[in-house]
């Protein structure tokens, strides 16, 4: 035990031996129990182990994550059920176009039956009040499922609410209809379905954004709005031909636009998009500028029936 003393203190404190820097090796468990028993030397602390190695430390920064897309199977997923997906924007758009199909075709029936049936037509021209009617329906559908996101997006209400709101516009363009000659009806259906579907095309190829052009488009609601103003003053003090031809190209250019506007908000490629659960309101507004458009050209090319 002695022996085992002497060879520890006589080790140099400093780690030198003969004056060369000769790093020395730490104690043994039994030098260091000894020393502590016999000698009062309190033994070295235990050597720290790190709580994560270097060897199983993981960077939370490199960690495969959700957001990242790190995990391959679940990255698919969320992109699967993403709004921003083709496969669910290609779904909408397939679906608004088949509700505004539908709605055309209950159109053109209507418009057909009050331009070519005389019984009808004289029927609708002699009682003005359903007009009035179907204009009172026609506003408060409209207002309910433009400014009602509830019964917009409950089925099946939104649904009945679009019917009876294309039921009482199609009246009402029919009605508009029975006033002017059948051949200008004709045309001007020919001409408006070439134009939307020009515009439609138009939209979907075009690299310009025309849900940016808000700025634009309101000035344009402005000027028809007062325009419409003017008109209606004007006429009862006598019928001013340019007046009404100007207010009947500037309300076509205008849902000219509107069209392209709202076709390009169910893209969902632009600064502006529309959510795939309003499909009941993007039919509602492409619907609405098609009507208006040809409302438009049959006050312009139309000729009143005799």
């Amino acid at each position: 035990m002695t022996q085992g003393k002497i060879s520890v203190t006589n080790k140099p404190a400093n780690g030198t031996e003969g004056g060369g820097a000769v790093p020395t090796a730490p104690p043994s468990y039994e030098e260091a129990t000894a020393g502590d028993n016999k000698t009062g030397v309190s033994p070295p602390p235990p050597p720290s182990v790190p709580l994560h190695p270097s060897w199983a430390y993981v960077d939370p920064n490199s960690s495969p994550s959700y957001s990242s897309g790190g995990y391959h199977g679940d990255g698919e997923m969320l992109t699967e059920f993403s709004w921003d997906d083709k496969n669910i924007r290609r779904i909408f758009i397939r679906k608004v176009y088949t509700i505004l199909m539908i709605q055309l075709l209950i159109t053109v029936a209507i418009v057909a039956l009050f331009t070519f049936c005389e019984p009808v037509r004289i029927y609708i021209q002699s009682n003005p009040g359903w007009y009035w009617a179907s204009y009172a329906v026609f506003l408060v559908t409209y207002l309910t499922l433009s400014c009602c996101p509830g019964p917009r997006r409950q089925f099946p209400w939104n649904l009945i609410l679009l019917a009876v709101f294309t039921l009482s516009l199609s009246y009402m363009t029919g009605m508009l209809s029975s006033y002017y000659n059948t051949k200008s009806v004709i045309l001007c259906l020919g001409i408006t379905a070439l134009v939307c579907l020009s515009v439609t095309i138009f939209s979907f190829q075009t690299k310009f954004d025309f849900t940016s052009c808000q700025g634009v488009l309101f000035v344009l609601v402005m000027v028809l709005f007062f325009s419409s103003i003017i008109l209606s003053i004007v006429l009862p003090f006598g019928y001013v031909p340019w007046l009404h031809g100007l207010y009947a190209v500037l309300g076509a250019i205008l849902f000219t636009m509107f069209l392209a506007f709202d076709t390009q908000l169910l893209m969902g490629n632009r600064r502006y998009a529309m959510s795939p659960e309003e499909y009941i309101f993007g039919t509602l507004n492409i619907y609405l500028d098609i009507i208006y458009i040809f409302s438009f050209f049959l006050q312009l090319f139309g000729s009143q029936r005799e």
